[in-house]
């Protein structure tokens, strides 16, 4: 990092300081309009609650996420000129030949080179990292870290990349130098089993890497939940609760995990700001996914698109080293030289798939808004916590702008469906 660079990161780091936090009023009132009536209209009830916005915090919302618009350029431009970087400088041939002279045992040199390659992408992504994550994140009011814990959970995760990275990228590596003709179709089925692994191993082992995780001992809020959990199928026991204030202002919840590690987990963001209404809500949209098996679904079609990006990865391989193979001083696909060139094509497929990407999981979680409005019977909850994860969403977008760039259905759009099935279910009360 040049002197500038480190002058300009420092100024940031003390502007953003200065930014009050801010944070959405917490609305436990329905508004009139949005209360039961013979009347009742779900637009107007809908509108009503937007109107408890207030047009600064709307205002700061939406710059926010438009912004997040051009980071997603921004985060590909930037991680495609790091890989370019490797390749035309040959960093990556030069971190491969240090790791030929350390060990001459081809997993344990893919291994090395592994090490070498994470520690010189992160220090070189660096810059953006800081900003995206931490500057711009207090600059909202939505990080509660000051930087040296910040930097001590990237520092967790850079470890956790190193371990579970490195064997993943072992085994591919080995995989492609048995397999010369069919490496990609074995190497996407690898990739799965790995992703599954990895899902079933996150509530119970890597989460508490970054957050304390303890059973909610508050009846009033566990008695509901769990009684929701028994009437939908749901084998779950205890509800736990997630210490992420000291990260972050942001309120959430999961039914994560399959099989025997599945618990259910809310953020203590969403215990302290939410009413009971809106915790039954969102715990209820979770249970959606678990019952509605997204979590399988979702594996059936992270498997289509590997399936595809590793098709796409081969040809655009074959095709890259026969025209500069020999100028980077690649010896083939089964180089680990090779890798900046396969984060390069993988960015470039994941970048180009995006719409279709937040499509499918804006989908599902439509489907588990709506599963959830029959579980909890909460509409107004529902309509609350759109209120306060409108900090860091922009509320009503357009509909082309909703599809390329939402992974969730507008705040909006979740209101509405609310006040709609509550409009519905007027006559059930």
């Amino acid at each position: 990092m040049t002197v500038n660079s480190a002058f300009a990161l420092l100024t940031l780091l003390f502007v953003s300081s200065c930014f009050a936090q801010q944070q959405m009023p917490t609305i436990t009132t329905i508004p009139p309009a949005a209360q039961a009536s013979p009347n009742f209209n779900p637009e107007a009830a809908a509108d009503a609650y937007l109107a408890l916005i207030p047009a600064q915090s709307k205002a700061r919302s939406d710059a926010y996420f438009e912004g997040g618009y051009w980071l997603l350029l921004w985060d590909f431009l930037y991680a495609s000129a790091i890989s370019l970087l490797l390749l035309q400088l040959r960093w990556s041939a030069a971190m491969r030949n240090l790791a030929e002279k350390l060990t001459r045992f081809k997993p344990m040199q893919t291994g090395f080179y592994w090490v070498e390659y994470l520690g010189v992408t992160t220090v070189l992504g660096f810059p953006l990292a800081v900003y995206e994550g931490y500057i711009r994140e207090r600059q909202y009011g939505l990080a509660t870290q000051t930087f040296g814990p910040w930097m001590w959970d990237q520092f967790k995760g850079l470890l956790v990349s190193l371990v579970l990275g490195g064997i993943l990228i072992v085994l591919l590596f080995g995989l492609v130098r048995r397999l010369q003709r069919t490496w990609w179709i074995w190497g996407a089925v690898v990739t799965e089993v790995f992703l599954i692994i990895f899902i079933l191993i996150t509530p119970v082992y890597l989460t508490p890497i970054f957050n304390k995780v303890t059973p909610l001992n508050d009846p009033k809020i566990t008695q509901p939940i769990l009684s929701m959990a028994r009437a939908n199928g749901i084998p779950a026991r205890e509800v736990y609760e997630m210490d992420a204030s000291k990260q972050t202002t942001r309120i959430s919840a999961n039914v994560s995990g399959l099989g025997n590690t599945m618990r259910i987990t809310l953020n203590d963001n969403l215990v302290r700001r939410g009413s009971v209404e809106e915790i039954e809500a969102v715990t209820a949209h979770e249970m959606g996914h678990y019952v509605l098996h997204h979590i399988y679904k979702n594996i059936e079609f992270d498997l289509i698109v590997t399936v595809l990006g590793f098709g796409f990865l081969r040809w655009s391989l074959d095709w890259c080293l026969s025209r500069w193979g020999a100028k980077w001083d690649i010896r083939g696909i089964g180089d680990p030289a090779v890798l900046p060139l396969v984060m390069l094509v993988a960015s470039i497929f994941l970048f180009m798939l995006t719409p279709i990407s937040n499509t499918h999981v804006r989908t599902a979680e439509h489907e588990a808004d709506m599963y959830g409005l029959n579980a909890s019977r909460q509409p107004d909850g529902f309509a609350q916590a759109a209120i306060h994860l409108s900090e860091y969403r922009k509320m009503k977008p357009g509909p082309v702008e909703e599809w390329i760039f939402f992974d969730h259905p507008s705040g909006y759009n979740r209101i509405l469906d609310a006040m709609r099935w509550k409009a519905e279910n007027l006559r059930l009360n």
